[in-house]
């Protein structure tokens, strides 16, 4: 299965101020959590972004704010039971998951959506743990129940499907900026 943009949505999973520092590899995970919400935003791709308990753990740094629509504030780990998150994924085949943490509200909420018959998408590089057991295990957890490992180039090339495709060459940009 290819993921095609008209049938996908991302989801961008908690990444908020507090949590940052103590995350593996932070900066490599929001630089590329920043290019899917990039390419979504230019490919027409559907957004959705969380926040867990946003006065505890503070917001969507800006730079990534900047390419999503208002956060959903959230107090459960899996981000399905959210009204905004579930409109946002409501009809679409694939979803996109991106954010914090791996072994917490991202692999809950991926649990949820192949139990809701999506399918389900892991972004490798742009997950993430302050444990890199926890983020290991839950990543063999998602693949055994069915969620599809990939990284965010893939996700990206995949968009595009063809180097002919109007946007290839900003999507290409994005790929290729550090």
């Amino acid at each position: 299965m290819l993921i095609r943009p008209e049938t996908s949505v991302v989801a961008v999973i908690d990444v908020q101020e507090r949590l940052i520092a103590a995350m593996n590899d932070a900066p490599l995970i929001v630089r590329n959590i920043i290019r899917l919400a990039e390419a979504a935003k230019l490919l027409g791709v559907r957004r959705v972004v969380t926040e867990q308990y946003p006065k505890g753990l503070g917001k969507t740094p800006p730079e990534l704010a900047h390419h999503l629509p208002e956060p959903e504030s959230k107090m459960r780990f899996s981000c399905c039971g959210t009204p905004g998150f579930d409109r946002a994924v409501e009809g679409m085949d694939c979803v996109v998951l991106a954010g914090f943490e791996t072994h917490v509200c991202v692999l809950q909420t991926a649990i949820d959506l192949l139990s809701k018959g999506h399918n389900v998408l892991i972004v490798l590089d742009a997950i993430t743990s302050i444990r890199r057991i926890d983020h290991k295990t839950a990543i063999r957890r998602m693949e055994s129940s069915g969620a599809i490992v990939t990284t965010t180039e893939s996700v990206l090339f995949e968009w595009c499907a063809s180097a002919e495709h109007p946007r290839f060459q900003e999507i290409r940009q994005l790929i290729l900026s550090e």
